[in-house]
């Protein structure tokens, strides 16, 4: 039994808007039109499409995180840095590091940004 459909879904969209966000503020005028990767679990054609606009170098590194999340052999997938076996390879693995470190900062400093200017606007 491999992860559900709904957990594989999840990670491949959350890996997207890691690479998303770092390649909007770092590779900003590298961008290439928007493009979709259509979803595919164990060979079933789920109608899930997502959508993203990335430079080059950052499509490959989604494309090759798609692949390696494919292909995980775990009942129940554990995050990639606490996997006692990690697919990635050496070069890759550091890249993705590298981006998921970047954008997580980014992303939990606008996800309380929100919070904080919501509680100012509901009290004004």
């Amino acid at each position: 039994m491999k992860m559900t459909e709904e957990k594989f879904i999840h990670d491949s969209k959350t890996v997207l808007k890691f690479i998303q966000c770092y390649c909007d503020n770092e590779h900003s005028k590298n961008k290439r039109n928007q493009n979709a990767i259509k979803l595919n679990y164990n060979h079933k054609d789920l109608s899930e499409a997502i959508h993203f606009n990335l430079c080059e170098k950052c499509e490959e590194t989604l494309n090759y995180s798609y692949v390696k999340l494919q292909e995980c052999p775990h009942d129940e997938k554990p995050s990639c840095r606490k996997c006692p076996k990690p697919c990635y390879d050496k070069p890759e693995w550091k890249h993705l590091a590298k981006v998921m470190r970047y954008s997580g900062l980014r992303l939990g400093i606008l996800k309380i940004r929100k919070k904080l200017f919501g509680r100012f606007e509901k009290s004004a």
